[in-house]
């Protein structure tokens, strides 16, 4: 970026192009470092407590406060405290040393010294002394004017959209990302309208913004091989195509072109490969234009909760949510969806697995960069386990309790899978509702058939409805379980290992019905809300899944249990300060107050550690 002037008290952060000297020395005048009476140091050398020396006030011994220019003739300051005032006399019991407790001129700078060098970024103490050295103004680095073109038929402002968007409408909201994550940068930018899927708009759009001064376009979708991808070729025509696809995932579509001498980066659409792509591309390429050295990524070494295979030959970017868990970080891997926002708004770090390699094995070590700070992870605790609103609503609550100090991080990979992650000791607690076909109880048995080698408490955190949810005024006339191996009837599914599952087959046992002959069987998702949407959305006519789920979405509800769901916390924990505050705010008023504002739980031994 070429140079501008700009005042000192607005360059906080920028980068000075050459050195800066003071124009005036600091302090510009000897002055007193403290409050006392200035002297001519050579009348006080014989002074001690038992022989004091007088000398005469406002002659001999002067009053000064800290700041004022010393007297003409004096060079030190007796402190007031080392001084008896008596009439016209001052009692010295210390002596002093030239210049002794005085600020010498040009003490701290003296003029015509550098102040600062070339290619220093200006930090709030900078500021200071340079205004204190006279410099009013500073030569620095021009910040980079990035524009940002969104692209797309079906693209609309969010602000421009009432209650829910109509089908085949995408709200625009990476260009806010986008904006921010430049910002961060240092960079000036500017969000422009939406261009429409056509070639000459798009060439138009990009050609106006270089032609008004930006330093860097960005336009967003489009950069793919689809029949409404124009960016190719309109970057194409407008100047050189440098690169159309790169071997990073989420990212790959991405362009790198250069129009009039200057960079067009082609986003891809997708939120996480739209980050992704700006993070491995554009963020680089602004620091360096202002001359800043890029920030390294702060790292932690962490082991794999579980396994996590990669395509070879692409650098894949994986977020991940982490917790130290006794002494070790672990890293639990976040959907990799590059549409799911939510993973980058839940992920702790993220983890860059090398193209020449497979991905790796639970219980390998690797390195994350951090979306937090490392202190934070001693604060956090790792929920592995079934999925449940009240989790979520314990988040809030920790969260809040704690002025945002201890925080809950969850990965919904069922109740199995919760209990096999206590049990390896990689997480702070599970929570299961797996139900014994044979008793009818739950838990129990499975903890003692999967954590043997770890004694753990199960705290029941709420007791809930499970049943068939189902479109509102039930459409399609369902009436319970018999009536899921209909051929007009699509079933959505829970993972294989969650309870929800668990009860699911017990049920078609009892009916004597094979999975096989259910429509939509095999088709699953992770979480109870998943569900609930899918059949919201017409995707499945209905699914199994918890009362709560179906109220939150105005869905119908066929009950068809009422289950346990319980906490799997490690004994040894039960003491630890972080547990024992989750432990409170479950047994408290407030927290049973706002579970039932959910609907569908009962909380009679809710907080209650189970024999």
């Amino acid at each position: 970026m070429e140079p501008e002037t700009i005042p000192v008290r607005q360059s906080l952060g920028r980068l000075l192009i050459s050195p800066v000297k003071a124009a005036r020395s600091v302090p510009a005048y000897n002055a007193a470092a403290v409050d006392g009476m200035a002297v001519r140091a050579a009348t006080t050398y014989t002074a001690f407590p038992e022989t004091p020396v007088l000398l005469a006030a406002g002659t001999e011994a002067i009053p000064v406060n800290t700041g004022d220019p010393m007297p003409d003739g004096a060079d030190a300051v007796v402190m007031i405290e080392k001084i008896e005032l008596e009439d016209d006399r001052c009692e010295i019991r210390e002596s002093v040393y030239p210049w002794q407790n005085v600020r010498k001129t040009g003490e701290d700078i003296v003029k015509g010294e550098i102040l600062l060098p070339a290619y220093h970024r200006i930090r709030p103490y900078d500021q200071g002394a340079l205004l204190a050295a006279g410099i009013l103004s500073v030569e620095v680095f021009r910040k980079p004017r990035v524009l940002i073109i969104p692209t797309g038929d079906e693209i609309v402002r969010p602000e421009d959209v009432k209650d829910s968007p109509p089908a085949g409408v995408i709200l625009e909201v990476n260009g806010q990302v986008l904006s921010s994550m430049a910002a961060e940068c240092g960079a000036e930018c500017t969000l422009s309208q939406t261009v429409p899927d056509a070639l000459e708009n798009l060439k138009e759009a990009v050609a106006s913004g270089l032609d008004a001064g930006y330093d860097v376009v960005l336009t967003i979708a489009g950069s793919s091989a689809g029949s409404e991808d124009f960016t190719p070729s309109a970057l194409s025509q407008l100047g050189e195509l440098l690169v159309h696809g790169v071997t990073v995932m989420p990212g790959k579509p991405t362009l790198l072109a250069a129009v009039k001498d200057r960079p067009v980066v082609g986003i891809p659409g997708y939120p996480v490969s739209a980050v992704v792509s700006f993070r491995e591309f554009v963020r680089p390429l602004l620091f360096q234009i202002q001359g800043l050295q890029v920030p390294d990524p702060e790292k932690i070494d962490a082991y794999m909760g579980r396994k996590l295979p990669s395509k070879p030959g692409l650098e894949e970017h994986v977020r991940v949510i982490l917790g130290r868990v006794k002494g070790r970080v672990i890293a639990i891997p976040l959907a990799s969806g590059a549409g799911m926002m939510t993973s980058l708004v839940r992920a702790d770090g993220i983890l860059r697995i090398a193209p020449e390699i497979s991905g790796y094995s639970e219980g390998d070590q690797a390195s994350v960069e951090l979306l937090t700070s490392e202190k934070a992870l001693n604060n956090r605790l790792l929920a592995i386990g079934s999925h449940d609103l009240t989790i979520d609503l314990l988040a809030s609550s920790i969260k809040e309790r704690s002025e945002g100090k201890i925080t809950i991080s969850s990965s919904n990979i069922g109740s199995m899978g919760g209990l096999l992650a206590v049990e390896r000791g990689i997480a702070h607690f599970a929570g299961s509702h797996l139900l014994d076909t044979q008793t009818g109880d739950y838990n129990h048995s499975y903890v003692r058939r999967y954590v043997k080698d770890t004694p753990v408490s199960l705290l029941t955190l709420v007791h809930r409805w499970q049943g068939l949810m189902i479109a509102k005024g039930n459409p399609k006339g369902i009436q319970g379980v018999q009536d899921l191996t209909r051929k007009d009837i699509a079933f959505i599914n829970r993972q294989a290992g969650s309870g929800t599952r668990i009860l699911l087959d017990y049920e078609l046992q009892r009916a004597g019905i094979s999975p096989a002959a259910i429509p939509g069987y095999r088709s699953e998702e992770y979480t109870h809300m998943s569900v609930a949407m899918a059949v919201t959305s017409g995707r499945a006519d209905v699914g199994l899944g918890i009362l709560a789920a179906a109220q939150a979405l105005n869905l119908d509800f066929i009950p068809v249990t009422r289950e346990r769901y319980d906490l799997v916390i490690p004994t040894d924990l039960l003491e630890d300060e972080r547990i024992k505050l989750l432990l409170e705010i479950i047994r408290s008023s407030g927290f049973a107050d706002q579970v039932l504002l959910l609907g569908g739980y009962e909380i009679e031994e809710t907080g209650k550690i189970q024999p």
